[in-house]
């Protein structure tokens, strides 16, 4: 079958990966790689792939609005938290409620000159979900928007995907048409108990499911 780029980084780690364990299972994993989406991949991907649009719609919204509470996010439908416990400490809603005002400003100026990050970095607090996504700027070149993140740690079944999604309502709520989405990926891996079902995915298979390894 035609592989997108997704698809092909898949097939990377499942090919030239190097086999790690961590306290949530073991892992075949890739360091440093980087992914550079234009519009056209973006959409070859959303068509490909079975992403929960419509729940991660509806989480960046409560995560722009700094909800903490595990139960918000059940009430839409969204219960990969529920093993966080009733709250999500320091996490995801802290750092992404600085979004919303950022977003404003770069409508407002659109500087070329100007490099917009959304740090979400470590805050040296306890948390029950560190953030994977570490760093998002916002960079206008030629009257378009060039998006980079940087992950720290990348599931590349269930959060890579999830990601990839976040990243581009980000991109539609700034008034400039895409450029780019580019990833860098720290550490990217397949847990060892969706190996087999990343096969399938990527022999052609539709609705595969994967585990949630916390």
């Amino acid at each position: 079958m035609a592989t997108n780029k997704y698809h092909q980084i898949l097939k990377r780690i499942l090919e030239k990966g190097r086999e790690q364990s961590n306290r949530k299972g073991n892992i075949k994993y890739l360091l440093n790689e980087q992914l550079t989406l234009t519009p056209a991949d973006l959409l070859d991907i959303f068509e490909g792939h079975g992403i929960a649009r419509k729940k991660l719609r509806s989480e960046l919204k409560l995560f722009m609005s700094g909800e903490r509470s595990v139960e918000k996010y059940r009430e839409a439908g969204i219960n990969w938290w529920d093993y966080c416990g009733s709250i999500l400490v320091n996490s995801y809603p802290t750092y992404f409620e600085k979004l919303p005002p950022l977003i404003r400003r770069i409508n407002t100026e659109k500087r070329n000159s100007k490099n917009y990050v959304l740090f979400l970095g470590a805050t040296e607090v306890e948390s029950n979900q560190a953030p994977c996504l570490s760093l998002v700027q916002f960079q206008i070149e030629d009257g378009s928007l060039v998006l980079t993140a940087y992950q720290r740690s990348s599931d590349a079944n269930l959060g890579l995907p999830a990601d990839i999604y976040h990243l581009y309502l980000m991109a539609c709520h700034i008034d400039l048409p895409l450029k780019s989405i580019t990833l860098f990926l720290g550490n990217v891996h397949i847990y060892e108990n969706n190996i087999e079902n990343t096969n399938r995915l990527l022999s052609g298979e539709d609705a595969v499911k994967f585990e949630l390894n916390v």
